[in-house]
C-alpha cells in the first residue's frame, strides 16, 4: 500500500507541473528527478519520433550534456526496437547479447554514448508512449540502482507513458483519430464525420465517402493520416516511386489483403507504405519477409496502395502493370512446357507487352531491357534521363511467352533463339505513333530484349540546342557554306540525330533540296526527302548516297559513316559541290580526325571537304523547381579553374564571390534533384593552320592544341559554361571530365 500511496503521490506531482507547462521541453527538468526517484533510476531519455524521418531523437537528456541523440527505428538500438515493436522491454544487462537475441535476432545495444563517457549502462526499462494507439516516442530509464527493473516498474512506467501521450499528443504531431485534423481546419463537421465513421465497414469505404460526398482531396485526408500516424504521407507517384526488388517477392494477394506495399524511391531506398502504419506485427512481419534492415514507413491512401500493386485506379493507371502479373502467375502451375506453346497471344501476356511500352512512353523512357535471370524472375527496366531504373518483374516460368510477343510484333523468327536478332515495332499512344527498334540477344538465361523508343514529331529548333553563343555564332557559319561535311560525334545516345535534324531544320527552306538516309527513320520533317537503308537487301548508306548524287541534291544527311566506303563517298560529294552531314561514333572532334585518317582517307581531300566537327555529350540537367543556390567552395573554384584552364579562364569572369547551384530533390523529379538532359559541345572549325597539321598526320594532341587555339572549346570546359549558367552542377561536370 506505502508503494501505491508513493506511486500516487508522484504521478499528482507530474501532472500538478504538466499542467503548468505548454511543452514537454520546458516541464522535463521538473519532472525529470521525480520520474528518476519513482523508479530509483540513474538516467533518462525521452526519444521524440520525427514524424518525416524514420528515427526517434532525444532532446530531454539528463546531465550536463545538451547534444541531441537520434537512433533509427529498427533492432540496431532498443529505444529503436521498443518503437518498431511499440512494445516494452526490460533488459538486465545490455552488454549480454544472448539476452538481446531473445527479444529479436537483430537487436544490438548503440553503446557509443557509454564509449564517449565515463557512464556504463547497466540495465534498462524502454517503453513506447503511444497516443490513440500511434506511436509519439519512446521513454527509456536508466540504470535502477536497488537490482534490475520488474514487472511493477513495467506497470509504474506504461501509466506514466499514457500521461505523457495524452498530455503531449499534438506537441509530438498526434491526433486522437485519424481524421481529426479534417475537423481542426473545417473541412467537414463532427457530426458528419461522424456519420460516416459509424455507417462504414472500414477505412477504404470511410476515404471514398470523404471524397466523393464531401469533396475532400487525396491529399487532404493522406496530410490528416501523415499528422494522425506521425509518418510521411505518399501518394501515388509512379514517376518517383516504383516497387522495391529484391530477392524475396511477398505474396501480393497478401499485399493487397494488408494494404502494404514496398516501394523504393530514385536511390532504390526501401519504404514500407501502409494504410495502417501503427500495426507493428504487420510492420515486424513484411521486415522479416522483406529481409530489410533499413527502411522507411510512410502512410497512403488504400486506393494508392493498390495502384502500387497493380489495380487500376480506373483512369488508366500504371498501376495495372501488378494486376496483369498476378493474372499470368496463375498459370504457373500448368508448367513451363506449355507456355512456349499456347501463352504468346493469351490475353494477359498481350496486356503486360502493351503496357510496358505505354508505360515506358509515359516516363519518356528512351530505352527498355528485358534482362532473363538465371533461378529468378525476368527484370523490366527502363531508362530514363540516361538512368535505368528497375520497373517490374515477370515470372520466369512466362518469359519466353513476353519475347515470343515482342517478336511477334516486330516480324522477328520467334523459332529462332540462337542468333541475335534487329526488328521494329510500333504502337499508338494518345492518338500518336510510336515506333520502337527492337534487338534481341541470346543468353545464357535466355533471350534479352532492348527496345529503343524512337524520337517522335519534329526536330528541335537550333536556338532550343543550348549551344554556347561562341559555338552557335561559328556553327552557323559553318552550315551555312555550299558545299563540304560537318561531322557530329559521340557515343551512342548522346543525341547526334537530334542536333543533325536541328540544323536541316535550320537550312530547311524552299531553295534548297535535301536528302536523308537513315537508320531508322526516327525525326520526320516536311520538305526533307527521307530514305530508311536496308543492309539485309544491300540498300547500305554508301548506295544510298550514291543514289542521291543522281537526284540533284543541295544538301546530303548521311546517318552514319559505319565504314570506309561510305566515308569515301560522303568526301567525294562534298568536293563535287553538295553540302554533307553525317555522324561517327569518336569521343572528341581532333580524334575523329585520325580515326578517319585510319579508315585510308586522303588528308588532303578530307582537310579540304571538312568545314567543321561538333562532338557532343548529354548531360542530366538540375530540377528548375528545387535546384538550390550556394556560394561555391575554394575546391569548387579551384577544380573550375583547373578544368577551363588558367589560359582561357578569362572568359568566364568569375566573380569575387562564385554562386553555383546543387540538386535537392522534389516530387517533380521522383527526388533525385535532375529532370531532363542537354548538351555539352565540343566544334572545331577548319583553318590554315589545322590543315597543314592533317596534311602531315600530326598527333592528336597537336590537332587539339591548334583547335583551341582556333577557337574551339573542350566538352568538359563547355560543361563548365553550364554550371555557371546554372543548368547541371559539378557532378555532372566530373563525369564528363572522367569520361575524356
Amino acid at each position: 500500500m506505502l508503494g501505491n500511496s508513493i506511486q500516487q503521490l508522484a504521478f499528482d506531482k507530474i501532472n500538478t507541473l504538466l499542467t503548468k507547462h505548454s511543452s514537454l521541453l520546458d516541464a522535463f527538468s521538473d519532472i525529470e528527478p521525480i520520474i528518476l526517484e519513482l523508479f530509483s533510476a540513474q538516467r533518462m531519455s525521452i526519444f521524440q519520433r520525427r514524424r518525416q524521418h524514420q528515427d526517434l531523437v532525444a532532446r530531454f537528456k539528463t546531465g550536463k550534456a545538451t547534444q541531441e541523440i537520434k537512433v533509427p527505428i529498427s533492432p540496431l538500438s532498443i529505444a529503436g526496437y521498443v518503437a518498431l515493436a511499440q512494445r516494452p522491454i526490460l533488459i538486465s544487462n545490455p552488454y549480454d547479447k544472448d539476452e538481446l537475441s531473445q527479444i529479436h535476432p537483430r537487436l544490438r545495444f548503440a553503446d557509443k554514448f557509454d564509449k564517449s563517457s565515463n557512464f556504463r549502462t547497466n540495465n534498462i526499462l524502454c517503453i513506447p508512449v503511444l497516443n490513440a494507439g500511434v506511436l509519439l516516442g519512446v521513454m527509456q530509464v536508466i540504470n535502477k540502482t536497488a537490482g534490475p527493473f520488474n514487472d511493477n516498474d513495467l506497470k509504474v512506467a506504461e501509466e506514466l507513458a499514457e500521461i505523457l501521450g495524452n498530455k503531449f499528443r499534438f506537441e509530438l504531431g498526434g491526433t486522437n483519430d485519424p481524421f481529426d485534423l479534417l475537423l481542426h481546419r473545417k473541412q467537414i463537421e463532427p457530426a458528419a464525420l461522424t456519420d460516416i465513421i459509424q455507417n462504414s465497414n472500414d477505412q477504404r469505404t470511410i476515404i471514398q465517402r470523404l471524397m466523393s460526398e464531401h469533396s475532400i482531396r487525396e491529399g487532404d485526408i493522406g496530410n490528416t493520416l501523415s499528422v494522425h500516424y506521425q509518418v510521411p504521407y505518399i501518394g501515388f507517384l509512379p514517376e518517383k516511386y516504383h516497387l522495391y526488388q529484391n530477392e524475396s517477392r511477398l505474396n501480393p494477394s497478401y499485399l493487397k489483403r494488408n494494404l502494404v506495399a514496398v516501394i523504393a524511391d530514385a536511390h532504390d531506398r526501401p519504404i514500407v507504405l501502409m494504410a495502417e502504419p501503427n500495426n507493428a506485427a504487420l510492420l515486424m512481419e513484411i521486415e522479416s519477409a522483406m529481409g530489410i534492415d533499413s527502411y522507411e514507413i510512410a502512410v497512403a491512401l488504400p486506393t494508392q496502395i493498390l495502384q502500387y500493386l497493380g489495380e487500376s485506379s480506373g483512369r488508366g493507371s500504371p498501376g495495372e502493370m501488378s494486376e496483369i502479373l498476378d493474372e499470368i502467375s496463375a498459370g504457373d502451375e500448368e508448367g513451363d512446357e506449355h507456355v512456349d506453346e499456347m501463352s504468346d497471344d493469351a490475353p494477359a501476356v498481350v496486356r503486360l507487352v502493351s503496357r510496358v511500352l505505354h508505360d515506358a512512353k509515359r516516363l519518356n523512357a528512351s530505352d527498355i531491357h528485358v534482362d532473363p535471370e538465371k533461378n529468378g524472375p525476368t527484370r523490366v527496366r527502363m531508362r530514363v534521363d540516361g538512368v535505368c531504373r528497375d520497373m517490374s518483374q515477370i515470372p520466369q516460368s512466362h518469359h519466353s511467352a513476353v519475347i515470343a510477343r515482342i517478336k511477334i510484333l516486330s516480324n522477328l523468327n520467334i523459332a529462332e533463339k540462337r542468333v541475335p536478332q534487329d526488328g521494329k515495332l510500333a504502337f499508338r499512344m494518345n492518338g500518336q505513333l510510336v515506333e520502337v527498334r527492337v534487338a534481341t540477344i541470346p543468353t545464357v538465361a535466355g533471350e534479352g530484349v532492348v527496345m529503343r523508343i524512337l524520337a517522335s514529331g519534329g526536330a528541335m529548333p537550333i536556338d532550343k540546342m543550348n549551344l554556347a553563343p561562341s559555338n552557335m555564332r561559328r556553327l552557323e557559319s559553318m552550315i551555312k557554306k555550299p558545299h563540304g561535311i560537318l561531322l557530329v560525334v559521340g557515343p551512342t545516345g548522346s543525341g547526334k540525330t537530334t542536333t543533325l535534324h536541328a540544323i536541316l531544320g535550320y537550312l530547311n527552306t524552299p531553295d534548297k533540296k535535301i536528302w536523308t538516309a537513315e537508320d531508322p527513320v526516327e525525326i520526320t520533317q516536311a520538305g526533307l526527302q527521307q530514305v530508311q537503308v536496308s543492309p539485309k537487301i544491300g540498300f547500305t548508306f554508301a548506295n544510298a548516297l550514291r543514289a542521291f548524287l543522281r537526284a540533284d541534291p543541295d544538301i546530303i544527311l548521311i546517318g552514319e559513316m559505319r565504314d570506309k566506303e561510305t566515308a569515301h563517298a560522303g568526301i567525294e560529294a562534298s568536293l563535287t559541290g553538295h553540302l554533307v552531314l553525317s555522324t561517327l561514333h569518336t569521343n572528341s572532334a581532333p580524334e575523329t580526325i585520325t580515326r578517319l585518317l585510319d579508315l585510308g582517307l586522303d588528308p588532303v581531300n578530307f582537310s579540304d571537304a571538312c568545314v567543321g566537327i561538333l562532338a557532343q555529350r548529354l548531360i542530366r540537367t538540375l530540377c528548375k523547381n528545387c535546384k538550390e543556390e550556394y556560394v561555391a567552395s575554394d575546391n569548387d573554384v579551384a577544380f573550375i579553374k583547373r578544368q577551363y584552364g588558367e589560359e582561357h579562364l578569362h572568359e568566364l569572369n568569375l566573380p569575387e564571390q562564385l554562386k553555383l547551384h546543387r540538386p535537392v530533390g522534389c516530387d517533380e523529379c521522383g527526388g533525385t534533384g535532375y529532370r531532363g538532359r542537354t548538351g555539352v559541345h565540343e566544334l572545331l572549325g577548319m583553318t590554315p593552320e589545322l590543315r597543314g597539321l592533317i596534311y602531315k598526320e600530326s598527333s592528336v594532341s597537336k590537332m587539339k592544341s591548334q583547335a583551341m587555339a582556333d577557337g574551339m572549346r573542350t566538352l568538359v570546359q563547355d560543361a563548365i559554361y553550364k554550371v555557371l549558367k546554372g543548368d547541371t552542377d559539378l557532378a555532372q561536370v566530373q563525369i564528363i571530365s572522367g569520361a575524356e
